[in-house]
């Protein structure tokens, strides 16, 4: 979590939202890195888990993950869930919960959704307090 938070605080000279993102393999090697991109790219799509989900595919060679850890600093919003499922990720981990838009539990639970064919293992509330407080004060700031 403490790379995920390094990726979180470089989102912020962008003026991206504070969300940072890592994927390590079974060996605990990490294998992607992210963190929102949507102002530095101009891209809606560059949430910090796409961009760290492409990195680590494009490291291994791959599309499934199964064997790898996602670490997310903020927990997962619907595109994000569904692209974690896509991925085959065998574990998420997140820190704050998002109570607008979370999709891990929060708001939705698309990634324990008994309907869909993969089961993805969950850990919340890692670092959720610091997560949380980088959030809090970008937003408080914006709103200044």
């Amino acid at each position: 979590m403490r790379l995920a938070l390094e990726e979180a605080h470089v989102a912020l000279t962008t003026d991206d939202v504070p969300v940072g993102c890592v994927v390590v393999d079974a060996a605990g090697t990490v294998v992607g890195r992210g963190r929102n991109r949507r102002e530095a790219d101009g891209d809606p799509l560059a949430h910090a888990e796409l961009v760290a989900l492409r990195d680590a595919a494009a490291a291994r060679g791959e599309w499934n993950l199964e064997d790898c850890t996602l670490v997310v600093t903020l927990e997962p919003c619907v595109m994000c869930a569904g692209a974690v499922l896509q991925s085959r990720l065998g574990r998420l981990v997140y820190g704050a919960w998002d109570d607008k838009a979370g999709a891990v539990g929060s708001v939705y639970d698309v990634i324990r959704d008994r309907r869909l064919p993969h089961r993805v293992e969950v850990v919340a509330g890692v670092a959720a307090e610091e997560s949380a407080a980088l959030l809090r004060e970008f937003f408080r700031k914006r709103r200044d």
